[in-house]
């Protein structure tokens, strides 16, 4: 018999601590998240495609949410990116509180647009009581 024998088991060598992080579940979770991203991020840019004039106008500040009104090439009316028939843009207009807590009207209106259209809009602002108004444009060229 040999001196020494072979080592039992549970003592000699213990096992060393993983040291390393197992990083797949990681990579699996990221590439989930980046397809859920990639296919909502073009829902949230939704909206009324209006050609909009430009303009060197600067922003202006506002306190409480804007109600948008907008007029596309075709001369449908939408309130906050619903389409309202314009026999009926009159009564939607009076249900928005108007006065002294009256929100913010932005009019956005096509760049091909009839005049007489937006002026039409306009006139059905100004009977609802609704003063605020402003004219949406682009950020035009800086030219002098």
């Amino acid at each position: 018999m040999a001196m020494g024998g072979v080592p039992r088991r549970g003592h000699g060598r213990r096992r060393a601590p993983m040291a390393e992080i197992n990083v797949t579940p990681l990579v699996d979770v990221m590439l989930v998240l980046l397809i859920i991203f990639m296919v909502t991020a073009p829902l949230l840019v939704a909206g009324v495609p209006v050609n909009l004039p430009d303009s060197r106008a600067k922003p202006l500040e506002q306190h409480q949410k804007p109600v948008q009104i907008s007029l596309d090439q075709a001369g449908k009316a939408y309130i906050d990116e619903v389409e309202v028939p314009m026999a009926a843009l009159p009564d939607r207009l009076a249900a928005i509180p108007h006065g002294d807590n009256a929100p913010q009207i932005y009019l956005r209106a096509d760049r091909g647009l009839d005049y007489g259209r937006v002026m039409t809009v306009m006139g059905e602002l100004s009977r609802a009581g609704l003063t605020k108004v402003s004219l949406v444009t682009n950020g035009g060229p800086d030219t002098p």
